[in-house]
């Protein structure tokens, strides 16, 4: 499979979505990704809002 123009960050992006989307804390997604600040966090998370009802209950604790 080639894709062409694919870095690391562009999954970084893609990943940092997926942890929030599965349930993860901010803090939990800052230690996976390495971000220090919340600010620059929320640039890499591009949350889809259908997905949001589908967090499980017993991560948003």
């Amino acid at each position: 499979m080639k894709i062409i123009d694919l870095h690391f960050h562009d999954l970084r992006h893609e990943a940092t979505s997926r942890l929030f989307e599965a349930g993860f804390s901010i803090e939990q997604v800052a230690l996976v990704t390495g971000h220090k600040d919340w600010k620059m966090l929320r640039r890499y998370t591009h949350l889809k809002p259908e997905t949001l009802h589908s967090i499980h209950p017993a991560r948003m604790a």
